[in-house]
């Protein structure tokens, strides 16, 4: 038998074709940054960055986001003056941003007492802090980023407001109840970031994008009194429109906005 491999891949070239190149168009260009703006109950502005694309959904800001921001904003003088902020799974970072601009209080020279966080992905916490630096409302030197994988350690975070030992007064969750399979290392992440005093309060909102999986949404917060926090609710917000209009499941479910705070059972 003659091997005719070797003239063929002779031909092949000759041709022009090569069998190790992906032909032209076959890899998609990245997408470009968004940019969104939040108008502030003050009529001021923020402009927000948003990546392009993102499997941890970071390319979005999400309806919670807005309506925790304008409920912060509204509540500054008991939810925002006077507190050390954390905010988890932060995607574009509106609500800590807001608090920021909101005054929460400076608790160091050079230390950041709001501090955003989201997964240590480098293009989401870059982008973190590409809109801390180009918000001009605020003072930089009072706000940190960093990645942050939930249920690990929060001795870095902590170090932030001066000590390891530290605690945040208020800690930010928005709209990330939809990971059910994290549940439990949000909660450890609240567990240990959250000051063990009367006045602290973790403050969660969100909203059920799957209407069929809402009873597993509202999961976490079983969870939450087990771990010894005490769950209030505290808004129920209907947007004109869900995010995501196509999608399928009650629509009504799907642009509403709920709002829960956790508390130390025992303090």
């Amino acid at each position: 038998m003659v091997d005719h491999s070797d003239n063929s891949d002779n031909e092949e070239l000759e041709n022009g074709l090569d069998l190790f190149t992906e032909p032209e168009g076959y890899f998609k260009p990245d997408k470009e940054p968004t940019f969104e703006t939040h108008t502030l109950l003050s009529g001021e502005t923020l402009q927000l960055r948003l990546v392009g694309q993102n499997p941890l959904w970071g390319h979005h800001l999400w309806n919670a986001g807005r309506v925790v921001s304008h409920y912060l904003e509204k509540n500054r003088d008991t939810l925002v003056k006077g507190r050390d902020v954390l905010e988890l799974g932060a995607g574009a970072g509106l609500p800590a941003l807001v608090c920021a601009v909101k005054g929460a209080r400076r608790v160091g020279v050079g230390v950041g007492q709001v501090v955003v966080t989201d997964y240590p992905d480098i293009e989401l916490v870059e982008n973190l802090q590409y809109n801390v630096d180009h918000c001009d409302l605020l003072d930089k030197s009072t706000t940190s980023v960093q990645g942050y994988l939930w249920g690990r350690p929060t001795e870095d975070l902590c170090s932030f407001l001066g000590s390891k030992d530290s605690r945040f007064t208020l800690v930010i969750l928005s709209d990330l109840l939809f990971n059910h399979s994290e549940h439990r290392g949000l909660i450890a992440s609240v567990k240990q970031t959250l000051a063990k005093t009367p006045e602290a309060i973790a403050i969660v909102f969100f909203t059920p994008h799957r209407p069929w999986l809402y009873e597993q949404d509202i999961a976490f917060f079983d969870l939450a009194k087990e771990e010894g926090f005490t769950v209030e609710k505290i808004l129920e917000h209907k947007m004109d429109a869900p995010m995501f209009e196509e999608d399928r499941g009650d629509v009504e479910l799907r642009r509403t906005v709920y709002g829960y705070t956790l508390a130390w059972a025992n303090t």
